[in-house]
């Protein structure tokens, strides 16, 4: 009598198993957020630091013209009033421009100018050689942007 053997369900039937595939999956999900997080937080930083830029400038620009006494006589005094608002604007111009290099390290040149502006400006020495540099240089990043 020969016996045949039958194997019972589910015994001895190999099924592939689905770790791997679920594994890739996971794993491309958490890398693939990882990515698109990273590009959203620095598109944010640059763009930020990119307005921050250009509203020093129009900060600047508003400040309207800054005195040049710098081809004033040696012992000539000239002495120039500015408004409230000037100053406010000056204010705002070197605050928004340190935001912006603090965002970004492309706009340090921008900041360093702006401050060299707002220190002559404050100080009312409007024959500073250095002073006058730094608006021009300022004016000069400004239009690039």
């Amino acid at each position: 009598m020969q016996q045949t053997l039958v194997p019972e369900a589910g015994v001895g039937t190999t099924e592939p198993s689905r770790r791997p595939q679920v594994l890739t999956a996971v794993a491309g999900f958490v890398i693939g957020g990882g990515v698109i997080g990273m590009l959203w937080a620095l598109s944010g930083v640059n763009a930020g630091a990119l307005e921050d830029a250009k509203h020093a400038c129009s900060a600047l620009a508003r400040v309207g013209t800054i005195p040049d006494t710098t081809d004033s006589a040696p012992g000539e005094r000239t002495v120039a009033v500015l408004a409230p608002e000037v100053l406010h604007r000056m204010t705002a111009a070197r605050e928004l421009s340190a935001a912006a290099a603090a965002a970004k390290d492309t706009y340090r040149p921008l900041a360093e100018h702006i401050d060299g502006v707002s220190r002559m400006v404050f100080s009312l020495h409007f024959n500073q050689i250095s002073g006058q540099r730094h608006l021009t240089q300022a004016e000069q990043l400004c239009a690039q942007l």
